[in-house]
């Protein structure tokens, strides 16, 4: 993980940096906006920027739109007063860090914020044999196509590809396309030249230069819009980039590496993937099985979870009683690695005793993860039957809306979770989500670091 470290390096601000990079982040660091402008635009890269409160974290945010940069931005400093927080979160910021820095809380938000796993946790014989697979195609340069549900840690195991790779030493640069809004994502991957368009006042380096001698990965790439798949695809083929506003191409020397957590051929179906394009990605394909079919998996990532959370929040480290056990291992874990990491979380803050017990497992909703599936059929049949109720005497468009709006709200405002329990694009989500926010109605604010709609 790349951090760029915005302002004057007085002692608060060295630690900060020395415990960012303690916990693997390679920082560089820049004294104003300006230079911090000039460092992004370069190609230096980062994934995250932490800047100084005292500077001016608005204009950094209004360039970064300008440019067509996205970025996480956090937050510190050493001011007691709490307006600084709420003021720097207000001009845009994710988070605020308070200085001096708490070594957990620095690594917590870096996790948090960059979702950059590094941790292979495998037990079970049909995840051994996925990454024995990935471990012999990885000093290859084929593209490779990494499929399964989200949750399923289809990141991680790209990473580990590219650890495996004869890249391993050259950058790894991840790109969400689910995450960043269409009209930036062109920018984002390619860059631009200085007047490619309004606010473009230089030159910008966009990831497939970054990644240059590295890997690439696309994230969640059924999300991209069909018109820049084609020249994607062209960038694949050729081994050249068009800069946004450029006049001729530049090379690059990269490996691609895919994700999706839909089945892409029905996406070919549906005209919004492109065969060809397909084709290109997937000369090998990774697919990661559902946690609920990797049982061995299970425990094992919940005692690794269970260490993870006790440290950082100060606690002791508790064993899981056989009655918990069985609950993990009987529990359909529909969002996977990622409900299970954060079912532990919250195991780990409620449990008292010297074991964590079962009441212990929680869902958000507070209802336990150790429902047998004749009592949760029957408390859906009923939720159904309510649910049914309810929606009598409206049109079916107020139904949906009202389906959207609860379920995002049901997520705490990530847009990306709440799509993919809808069943639809992340770009349909947004579509509906202004639609609605133009009618008046309430939108819960984004919860997972995207554009609020």
């Amino acid at each position: 993980m790349r951090l760029l470290m915005v302002g004057r390096l007085g002692g608060q601000m060295t630690v900060a940096t020395k415990i960012a990079m303690e916990n693997g982040a390679k920082v560089v660091h820049a004294e104003t906006v300006a230079q911090a402008m000039r460092l992004i635009r370069s190609g230096s890269g980062c994934d995250m920027v932490m800047i100084d409160v005292h500077l001016d974290i608005g204009d950094l945010i209004y360039q970064l739109d300008l440019e067509r940069i996205t970025l996480p931005i956090i937050a510190c400093g050493t001011s007691p007063d709490s307006n600084a927080a709420v003021l720097a979160i207000q001009a845009g910021a994710q988070e605020y860090i308070p200085l001096p820095p708490d070594p957990e809380l620095i690594a917590t938000v870096l996790r948090a914020v960059t979702n950059d796993a590094k941790d292979v946790i495998i037990a079970d014989p049909a995840m051994q044999s996925v990454y024995t697979f990935a471990k012999q195609i990885a000093p290859s340069d084929a593209s490779v196509l990494i499929t399964g549900e989200s949750g399923t840690g289809k990141e991680v195991i790209a990473r580990y590809v590219h650890k495996e790779s004869r890249r391993s030493e050259k950058p790894f640069i991840s790109v969400n396309c689910a995450a960043i809004p269409e009209n930036l994502l062109e920018s984002e991957l390619f860059g631009h030249e200085k007047g490619a368009f309004t606010g473009a006042i230089a030159r910008r380096i966009g990831k497939f230069e970054e990644a240059n001698g590295g890997t690439l990965l696309l994230d969640e790439i059924s999300e991209m819009d069909i018109r820049l798949q084609a020249k994607l695809l062209r960038a694949i083929q050729e081994r050249m980039i068009d800069r946004v506003g450029g006049s001729r191409p530049v090379p690059v020397d990269i490996r691609i590496l895919a994700t999706s957590n839909r089945n892409l051929d029905d996406a070919v179906q549906e005209g919004i993937f492109r065969e060809d394009l397909l084709f290109r990605l997937n000369v090998v394909n990774l697919h990661l099985p559902p946690l609920r079919e990797r049982q061995q998996d299970i425990l094992q990532l919940a005692q690794h979870f269970s260490k993870l959370y006790s440290d950082m929040n100060g606690m002791p480290e508790r064993s899981f009683s056989d009655e918990a056990i069985s609950s993990l291992q009987s529990h359909s874990w529909r969002g996977n690695v990622r409900e299970l990491e954060n079912t532990i979380h919250r195991a780990v803050l409620l449990a008292q005793g010297d074991e964590i017990a079962s009441e212990n497992l929680t869902l958000p909703n507070g209802q336990k993860v150790d429902m047998t599936s004749s009592s949760l059929a029957a408390q859906a049949a009923q939720t159904a039957e309510a649910v049914t109720r309810s929606f009598v005497g409206q049109t079916v468009a107020e139904m949906e809306r009202d389906l959207i709006v609860d379920t995002l709200d049901h997520c705490m405002g990530n847009r990306t979770h709440a799509a993919n329990i809808l069943g639809i694009s992340i770009r349909t989500l947004r579509n509906k989500l202004k639609q609605y926010a133009d009618e008046g109605v309430d939108i819960t604010p984004s919860g997972d670091g995207q554009q609020a709609a």
